[in-house]
């Protein structure tokens, strides 16, 4: 049975004739009587009968009718609710990061939803190659993405993407590093260099990839860690450099390293956020996308 034709039932029973229920619902009443005609095939007992010119219920029609109309009811009352829990702000949302974007924006994101009213975060850190990233959003309302410039876009028909920042990776020197003096390194200037990188298919080892092959050196690699806070311990112990975020890298820098800009090279990542658009509809969804782009903005003009 289809909600329509229960509400046609239940106005036929309270108008008493076709053409009142057609006024009504403002539909001509050859359609009223077809959707009357499809409602009585899945039912064995008559719902109408002739009273004169007029078509009135049955003691079954009523029945029905009385039953379709707290079926009409509660799904008002399940479309008010869905419409609510859309545009509450205290909802429940939740969020992964890669762990760089965590160390960065999770802290002063869980101070900006503190107050009362703001929605109830969950946080998680995920450590995904790029590729992998949009299917977290089933599983998350909101997934923090990074992909390099080179890398396949996000599948806009599965995913709604929300660009958050363009952000460089830098050369992370130790602060005595002869290297350390200059504003820019080149791929001539590290190409020698021992290094501590990622893992294959994450964004530093792209990079390095990239320096092998402009100042024609096979890498040398000692180290590969995936987390920057172990990079950078590593890189301040003098032995090795590596790579490091610009804007989100805050939370694991020391004196003893600097970064520099990479010249001649496209360093540059994209830190997105992905959602399914069905999540996007929700109001305290939205104060969270708001409130990461505030943050994001705020370290990357810091940066």
């Amino acid at each position: 049975m289809e909600i329509h034709q229960l509400e046609i039932l239940r106005e036929l029973g309270a108008l008493g004739s076709v053409k009142a229920v057609a006024d009504t619902l403002m539909v001509t009443p050859s359609a009223v009587s077809q959707q009357l005609a499809l409602l009585q095939r899945k039912v064995e007992v008559p719902l109408t009968r002739k009273e004169g010119r007029n078509l009135v219920l049955t003691e079954a029609g009523q029945v029905l009718a009385d039953a379709g109309a707290a079926v009409v009811s509660a799904m008002a009352d399940a479309k008010d609710a869905i419409g609510n829990y859309h545009g509450s702000a205290a909802g429940r949302v939740s969020l992964c990061g890669f762990h760089s974007a965590g160390q960065a924006v999770f802290a002063p994101l869980a101070r900006i939803l503190a107050a009362p009213g703001q929605p109830r975060i969950e946080l998680s850190d995920e450590d995904v190659a790029q590729q992998d990233f949009p299917a977290l959003t089933a599983r998350y309302d909101l997934v923090l993405a990074h992909r390099m410039d080179h890398s396949p876009r996000w599948p806009a028909e599965r995913v709604t993407v929300i660009p958050l920042a363009h952000e460089p990776l830098d050369v992370a020197l130790p602060a005595r590093h002869p290297l350390a003096a200059k504003g820019a390194v080149t791929a001539d200037d590290v190409g020698g260099e021992a290094w501590v990188t990622s893992h294959a298919g994450y964004s530093p080892a792209d990079v390095l990839s990239a320096v092998a092959a402009v100042s024609s050196r096979e890498p040398n690699i000692v180290h590969r860690i995936n987390d920057y806070s172990t990079v950078a311990a590593l890189v301040a112990t003098g032995g090795v450099v590596g790579l490091l975020p610009r804007y989100t890298a805050g939370p694991v820098l020391n004196p003893d390293i600097v970064l520099r800009p990479l010249e001649g090279i496209s360093t540059r990542r994209r830190i997105d956020l992905l959602a399914r658009p069905e999540n996007l509809k929700r109001r305290s969804v939205t104060i969270v996308c708001e409130a990461l782009q505030g943050i994001m903005a705020e370290l990357v003009e810091q940066g």
